[in-house]
């Protein structure tokens, strides 16, 4: 069966590449977003596997998204990685304090993205 990733990413080109990048892989399935709003009606309906959030979006940013995704019950247990250029160790610490599962450094290489999804997933 494969795995599905729910992409979160403000940015057209990014989500756009990440998306591609992702899909390269056989055993995922991937679905992308624009925004936090829109990531936690499509997490609720199609429960994936995992979410890869963009930290810094307008409106509603990661950490904001992946509080409410924590506070439903149909989205409580899905994992969550930050997606960010904020990778400094107090800055990672914090992403897991808030109950992110890892993170995942912008900009990202697109070859190397599903491999670091799948320890990712392995992990888990």
């Amino acid at each position: 069966m494969a795995a599905r990733i729910l992409y979160v990413d403000d940015d057209d080109d990014i989500r756009e590449i990440a998306q591609m990048s992702l899909e390269l892989e056989p055993g995922f399935e991937v679905r992308a977003c624009a925004s936090g709003r829109e990531a936690l009606v499509e997490a609720a309906a199609w429960r994936p596997d995992l979410i890869l959030l963009d930290v810094m979006m307008p409106e509603m940013d990661g950490p904001e998204t992946l509080r409410q995704l924590a506070a439903s019950t149909g989205t409580a247990e899905i994992p969550v990685v930050f997606i960010t250029a904020r990778t400094q160790t107090h800055e990672v610490q914090r992403y897991l304090e808030m109950g992110a599962v890892g993170t995942i450094a912008k900009p990202f290489d697109p070859m190397s993205l599903a491999g670091d999804v799948r320890k990712l997933l392995a992990d888990r």
